[in-house]
């Protein structure tokens, strides 16, 4: 099934509402947006995120994309998001979006 304009556009709208010093996973904004798998987030992130703070979006380990982990964690590190060992402590970090309206 076809990712449609208005599931893009609430994707957007979640990862913009993540406030700097907090994270959210591929799997909670898929969740909070109603989608069936992580990775259509992934694919909306990778074709429309350039106004975003992508930097706050992350694989549910905690740990940046390989050839993003440099920037990503230093963006990341600068607004004070606890880093061990290259990976983000999702435990003190992770931002929980407000219930959705139906």
């Amino acid at each position: 099934m076809p990712t449609t304009d208005a599931q893009i556009e609430l994707v957007r709208a979640l990862v913009a509402q993540i406030p700097p010093g907090r994270v959210a996973t591929y799997g909670d904004i898929a969740a909070a947006a109603g989608l069936s798998t992580p990775r259509t987030v992934g694919w909306i992130m990778r074709t429309d995120s350039a106004d975003l703070p992508w930097h706050r979006v992350l694989g549910a380990s905690g740990k940046p994309a390989a050839h993003l982990a440099h920037r990503q964690l230093r963006r990341l590190a600068e607004e004070g998001v606890p880093i061990r060992d290259g990976r983000v402590d999702l435990r003190d970090a992770r931002f929980r979006f407000p219930e959705l309206p139906d």
